[in-house]
């Protein structure tokens, strides 16, 4: 089980910024440890013009692919779940996410940007991220808001974790949250 404060969720509304400042926390973390060895993947808007058509998963490495789109009709895709007008391409998504979620013992920080619903279609994601959560290894990830109340189960057992520490995101205090998250993991890194 990870150990108390080494699980750092951020949560809020959509488009609060919640992977810019997950994002901004890792580029502040390498820059102040250029050894750092991080492991993760973090999903970004595709857009065509100002319509959002999409998103894709982008490995720490580089490495991208489709995650959901709005503009894939292909016989394969009518049998992809949905999440409300987006098509979720899960073998893109398990082919890039979870190689990034086997625990190495060399790993310092694991990033997951984001755990919501089109990714816990997957049925070996949460498992995935269980493993992370279970090892001794600090877990920066994103997480959705709870909708009309309800949180999806898989998410609200991550909020729920004993060794999580939430942190909703708002306009106005995005920069006292980087700071204060991108402090504990720096505090976290160097005792280990």
């Amino acid at each position: 089980m990870a150990a108390p404060g080494k699980c750092f969720l951020v949560t809020g509304p959509p488009g609060v910024g919640k992977t810019t400042l997950v994002m901004k926390v890792l580029e502040s973390l390498r820059t102040s440890n250029p050894n750092l060895k991080v492991q993760g993947f973090y999903t970004r808007e595709i857009r065509q013009g100002m319509e959002r058509v999409g998103f894709e998963v982008v490995t720490l490495d580089g490495r991208k692919g489709p995650l959901a789109s709005t503009t894939i009709s292909s016989t394969e895709s009518l049998r992809w779940p949905s999440v409300g007008r987006y098509k979720v391409d899960l073998t893109s998504f398990e082919s890039l996410a979870l190689p990034e979620l086997q625990v190495k013992e060399d790993t310092d920080l694991f990033i997951i940007d984001e755990v919501g619903k089109m990714e816990l279609f997957s049925s070996s994601f949460f498992p995935a991220v269980l493993k992370v959560l279970e090892s001794n290894i600090p877990l920066l990830a994103s997480i959705p808001i709870p909708k009309f109340g309800r949180d999806i189960p898989g998410v609200a057992r991550m909020r729920n974790h004993p060794g999580a520490t939430i942190f909703t995101l708002n306009t106005s205090n995005r920069d006292a949250v980087k700071e204060q998250i991108y402090s504990q993991l720096v505090d976290i890194l160097c005792k280990t």
